[in-house]
């Protein structure tokens, strides 16, 4: 069994009237330090497998299980990191940054050292008296990150945290969260419709097809681009050849799709 563990994973969304399967027999597992991506179109169940990863929903069938205890176990050992920053603007930086320690009981004077250190390594030294309104969309995602590594979670997971920047500076921000990732060791899951951003940042790309939801394809990234920054990696040879593949593969699953 993998650090991250999923098994025969189904799950149905009911209403009153209908039932919507989203995912159907999803089997995978995940290495402790792996950076994965979940890639597929519109309606393949990567932000539903993301929600029953986290233990926010339970799946219809089938069991997730982190370091081999079910996720609902082990929902403290998980950040998760979104699209839109959901800083406080009320609360300075410094006070966004602890929260999660404060609501997990962890708080202490040398946690709040490490967390206010991690505001040096991100490159926003000196604005923990600020608030969220004075800062740009790129350091606001930034402290986002400061804040879900500050708690120390053993996943990490990525739900499309960069589609809402600017193109310069969502490069800049997968260079600076994928060196983070590494220095510090962390398992991360990243979910995005985005083919360049998971072949640039990942050591594997898991392809989903849509309705319902089902593994399609596994697509490994060879050593030459994971030794790389995602910045690098867009300008190697072999980005391009994975990207052309991974392309097709996802015109197959949805032809009259555009990506």
């Amino acid at each position: 069994m993998g650090f991250l563990s999923i098994k025969s994973v189904h799950h149905t969304y009911f209403t009153v009237s209908s039932a919507t399967t989203a995912l159907n027999n999803i089997n995978l597992d995940i290495g402790e330090g792996e950076f994965v991506s979940f890639l597929g179109p519109s309606g393949c169940g990567k932000t539903t497998l993301l929600s029953i990863i986290a233990g926010l929903i339970d799946p219809t069938e089938g069991t997730v299980h982190l370091e081999n205890k079910p996720v609902q176990l082990s929902i403290n050992k998980m950040g998760y990191m979104l699209q839109q920053d959901y800083l406080f603007p009320w609360k300075s930086i410094e006070e966004n940054i602890l929260l999660g320690l404060k609501i997990n009981g962890t708080l202490n004077e040398n946690k709040k050292s490490q967390a206010l250190s991690l505001l040096k390594v991100m490159g926003l030294e000196g604005i923990e008296r600020q608030y969220p309104a004075q800062l740009s969309g790129g350091m606001r995602q930034r402290v986002a990150l400061v804040r879900t590594l500050a708690t120390e979670p053993k996943l990490l997971m990525l739900d499309e945290p960069f589609s809402a920047l600017d193109y310069q500076t969502k490069l800049k921000l997968e260079d600076l969260v994928a060196d983070t990732l590494k220095a510090f060791g962390k398992t991360a899951i990243l979910v995005t419709h985005d083919i360049g951003e998971a072949v640039a940042m990942s050591d594997r790309i898991f392809l989903f097809s849509p309705r319902p939801g089902k593994l399609h394809k596994t697509f490994i990234i060879p050593e030459e681009l994971r030794k790389l920054s995602p910045f690098e990696a867009r300008h190697h040879s072999l980005f391009t050849q994975l990207f052309q593949t991974i392309w097709k593969e996802m015109e197959s699953l949805e032809p009259s799709a555009e990506y």
